[in-house]
């Protein structure tokens, strides 16, 4: 029993050192401890990944971090609510690069492969003059796995409430300077019954997710690395049609080791996402192509151990085309973009980072450039404070800006060439409080969003003046035939909004295996009597491992809570918490088996909504790991694979 408390008390003090002391990159572009970071950044490392069991990003977002919320658009399309900012407001990458194609303005939060993520990094706030537009609100960045081992073959396999099922695999291997990775995944899920009636459906769908990733080392200053991927979503939207969602992407990275103080990366990304619709298994019909073509260049350069500048360009080719347009030949625009960034220590104690860039926008000639600083103050190896103010924009879309659609047959939708990008400023403060097996942090921020883009009803005029004349000589015609309708609307420029609030996370690490988590955001936006998001959200977790030769086991009690959310008075949604009990165990150190009980409470909405839950009750769910690469190593204790 010593033996098995000592080792406990190590793994649990190598989960204090890996969450502070692990290497992020996603607010400064360059790596740095997390612990040294000047930005405010959240990582949902790999053990945490795994032990949520979840499928998706939209699963894991959910249930790691607070204040992230999805709620059902038209078509019962999935829309993220992220402390007061929406899908089209927050930026998400996969290993930095962007990803093309929405729905509603959210990207496709199936796409991403869960077997194939290392960590999510979370940046919160403005990260415009790092990643220009859409980073308004926030940036999630998706870290993929890289080979560490000589090889890996992992299998997985889950199944679910509404016989959802999960099946995927990798394959990875690792010689001399070569290596290789394989990922292939597949879905499926019946649709949910919800037993009583709902604004929404939840489709049955079937997806398949293919990747390939290969990387060559010439000698010890070049490194090649390229890939390739397949994706397809398949909605079962009725029994004459399926929505079909398709994504191919391809890629290229060199990273130049030019002498121990200068490194150059340069990269080349293709990603193409359509849309079509499949009917009476016959006709393929697509509707929806969005194509971006990005090559990219970035020069850092170590002047000393203390001052690290970047200085990086883009140019992005964005080819969108869409039922939605009037011309069913597709629109382009080309954005260019120039930033610089320094990271300096001025002293021991104090750390700076600042940064600027210049954005170009083809479509209306459009410039736009965005500043951000922060500065960190560790006042010991305990206690760091952080404070920030960075600036977010995000520029009108194709979509936004050219869109002509007759929406079923009653109401048309313009855009409108003549919007202003929309701007963020964003302060934060917070102080961190790590010692032992304690961490601790609080944080507040605020938020000004002006220019917000989004459509207004019934009306040719914003604050008693008229829409721009070359927009109504353009549309003249069919804006009198809507005027008879009474129904239409236009892309505008609408009010301000004030986004404030403050976050409180508690993480607990004990010597006994113990692991407990709190965290808790409150939002307010101050230009409505009652925003668009839930004042109050929190998460919590209380887990428990215990590791003996050949069996393991992590039992945990997840839950989260959100608010009642109200619109004014005119309607509300009630507030709710679910709660998930999960008993994973480890096997002959390369098998994991994870028991689920979802909604334990067995809650179910008193009416479904946009904003409810999907759930109809308490649920199980069973998956299942295999590591053949720990199988057949498991003896090797103590061994470290390089």
């Amino acid at each position: 029993m010593a033996v098995c408390a000592t080792m406990a008390a190590a793994q649990a003090d190598r989960d204090t050192v890996v969450e502070i002391d692990e290497v992020v990159v996603t607010a400064t572009r360059t790596n740095k401890t997390l612990k040294d970071v000047p930005i405010i950044t959240r990582v949902v490392g790999v053990e945490e990944i795994k032990r949520t069991d979840a499928t998706n990003i939209q699963d894991l977002l959910q249930q790691e971090i607070p204040g992230v919320e999805f709620s059902y658009t038209m078509g019962s399309q999935p829309s993220l609510s992220f402390q007061g900012f929406n899908g089209k407001d927050v930026l998400f990458l996969v290993d930095g690069e962007r990803l093309a194609g929405e729905t509603l303005d959210n990207v496709d939060f199936t796409r991403i492969n869960m077997d194939d993520v290392e960590r999510v990094e979370i940046v919160k706030g403005a990260s415009s003059s790092l990643y220009g537009s859409n980073a308004v609100g926030g940036v999630i960045n998706i870290i993929t796995k890289k080979p560490q081992r000589p090889w890996d073959v992992i299998f997985n396999a889950k199944y679910g409430a509404h016989n959802e099922q999960r099946y995927g695999g990798i394959a990875a291997f690792k010689i001399g300077n070569f290596s290789t990775s394989t990922n292939l995944q597949h879905t499926s899920c019946d649709e949910v019954d919800f037993k009583k009636e709902s604004a929404y459906k939840a489709y049955g769908y079937n997806t398949w997710n293919f990747k390939e990733k290969l990387g060559y080392k010439f000698g010890k200053h070049f490194n090649l690395t390229g890939h390739a991927g397949y994706f397809l979503r398949e909605r079962n939207y009725s029994e004459s049609q399926t929505n079909r969602f398709r994504d191919f992407s391809g890629g290229l990275k060199a990273n130049i080791m030019l002498n121990y103080s200068n490194n150059l990366e340069l990269s080349y990304l293709y990603d193409q996402y359509d849309k079509s619709d499949f009917y009476y298994d016959e006709y393929d019909i697509l509707d929806y192509r969005n194509v971006q073509n990005t090559v990219r260049a970035l020069y850092t350069h170590d002047f000393n151990k203390d001052l690290n500048v970047i200085i990086g360009g883009d140019v992005i080719r964005d080819y969108l085309m869409t039922y939605q347009f009037a011309d069913t030949s597709g629109k382009h625009q080309y954005t260019a973009d120039l930033f610089t960034q320094f990271d300096w220590n001025l002293t021991k104690k104090w750390n700076a980072v600042g940064g600027l860039r210049f954005d170009h926008f083809s479509v209306n000639n459009n410039n736009h450039v965005t500043a951000k600083m922060g500065l960190m103050y560790k006042c010991n190896n305990d206690l760091r404070f952080r404070g920030s103010y960075a600036g977010g924009f995000r520029a009108p879309t194709l979509k936004e800006t050219e869109q002509e659609f007759l929406m079923g047959g009653f109401m048309y939708i313009y855009g409108n060439k003549d919007l202003k990008p929309e701007n963020s400023n964003n302060f934060q403060l917070s102080a961190e409080y790590t010692k032992g097996i304690l961490d601790f942090s609080v944080s507040g921020f605020y938020n000004t969003f002006d220019n917000r883009i989004s459509t207004r009803y019934d009306s040719l005029y914003y604050n008693g003046q008229p829409v721009t004349s070359s927009f109504r000589k353009e549309h003249a015609d069919k804006l009198k035939e809507c005027e008879k309708r009474e129904a239409y609307a236009i892309y505008e420029n609408m009010e301000d909004l004030q986004v404030t609030g403050f976050n409180v996370d508690l993480k607990a690490n004990f010597n006994c295996g113990i692991r407990a988590s709190l965290a808790y955001v409150y939002t307010h936006e101050s230009n409505l009597n009652s925003g668009s998001t839930r004042p109050h959200t929190a998460n919590c977790k209380l887990e428990y491992r215990h590791d003996w030769k050949n069996y393991g086991f992590n039992i945990g009690l997840s839950g989260r809570y959100l608010s009642e959310l109200d619109y004014g008075g005119s309607s509300s949604y009630e507030d709710y918490s679910i709660w998930k009990l999960s008993l994973m165990q480890y096997i002959c150190k390369g098998i994991s088996v994870n028991l689920t009980v979802d909604n334990l409470f067995n809650y179910v909405p008193a009416s479904y909504s946009a904003v409810s839950p999907s759930t109809t009750g308490t649920s199980f769910s069973v998956s299942t790991t295999i590591d053949l690469y720990k199988l057949t190593h498991r003896h090797e204790s103590g061994q470290k694979t390089k």
